[in-house]
């Protein structure tokens, strides 16, 4: 009965891996939450990086065409450190933001030009655009001479 239900077309939708994986990370990173968007001139992914600027992210290309994106907040100045967490009697009830550190892989496919990868960051949002390379002109169609002999 399952072979039934999981035939042939419902096997490649159920037990497919994505066209362009995203590589898993085995850190104790958090993965960014991202939107990969194919446009006929690029690839476009947006990710979250709510409190970070363009010093805090470093985005590369690595060996493989993986494109590998890390972010960290700055340290805390030293004003800000430890305002009320050092008063006598402090207690924690809740500490649910700690360092929003994150790590995310990403395989990119063979026609892109990492060469021309531009990346920016504004309203918590990281932008990386990766153009396609150019598709090769299809040649014309062209009559072929047919001889009885090669």
């Amino acid at each position: 009965m399952a072979d039934f239900f999981f035939g042939s077309p419902f096997r490649r939708l159920f037990h497919a891996r994505p066209f362009f994986p995203a590589v898993e990370w085995s850190s104790g990173a958090a993965a960014a939450a991202m939107d990969w968007v194919e446009t006929p001139a690029s690839h476009v992914l947006r990710v979250n990086v709510p409190g970070l600027g363009k010093d805090d992210v470093k985005v590369q290309v690595e060996e493989g065409n993986v494109l590998t994106i890390r972010g960290a907040p700055p340290p805390p100045a030293a004003k800000d450190k430890g305002k009320h967490e050092d008063e006598e009697g402090a207690v924690w009830h809740v500490a649910e933001r700690g360092k929003p550190e994150f790590a995310r892989a990403v395989a990119l496919p063979e026609n892109v030009r990492v060469d021309r990868i531009r990346a920016g960051v504004e309203n918590g949002v990281l932008t990386v655009v990766v153009p396609k390379e150019a598709a090769p002109a299809r040649p014309k169609p062209r009559p072929i001479a047919v001889s009885s002999k090669l």
